[in-house]
């Protein structure tokens, strides 16, 4: 039986987070982003952020580990991006990231690549990059490349 590839797309990501409302409260503030419309017995348990053709939950790390039956930690090794059209672009939001105490773990730079980017982290250690690549634009739907 020739089984099918995969489509080349992601439904959602979930963070596994410490604490769902300071994570909630750091994406709503310091990102800015609206959570999905949800019934109150839902946001007790998790948010949804809708983008560019999927979701993110924000989803507690003790009912994270329930649901897969393991022992989890918050993320690491591995980085989301966030990526603008200029080093400006990046510059302000990081001026918006240190307005709201957010953890700058790198301030941005030229990268050896030829871009510009910093890193941040969310309150359970999730590590964002926020990048300008002349090399690759996003969109004015917001989609990269």
């Amino acid at each position: 039986m020739d089984s099918q590839p995969l489509d080349q797309r992601l439904s959602i990501l979930t963070i596994a987070v410490n604490d769902l409302d300071e994570s909630r409260q750091f994406y709503n503030t310091a990102f800015g982003w609206t959570p999905d419309d949800a019934s109150d017995e839902e946001a007790a348990n998790i948010a949804f952020y809708s983008l560019n053709g999927f979701k993110m939950a924000l989803y507690p790390l003790a009912k994270f580990a329930e649901e897969h039956g393991a022992a989890v930690a918050p993320p690491a090794g591995f980085t989301m991006a966030y990526n603008v059209n200029t080093e400006a672009e990046v510059d302000q939001l990081f001026a918006r990231f240190a307005e709201h105490g957010v953890t700058i773990l790198k301030a941005p730079e030229k990268v050896f690549w030829g871009g510009y980017s910093g890193y941040i982290a969310g309150p359970s250690g999730e590590q964002w990059e926020i990048s300008f690549n002349p090399f690759t634009m996003v969109n004015s739907d917001g989609t990269f490349g």
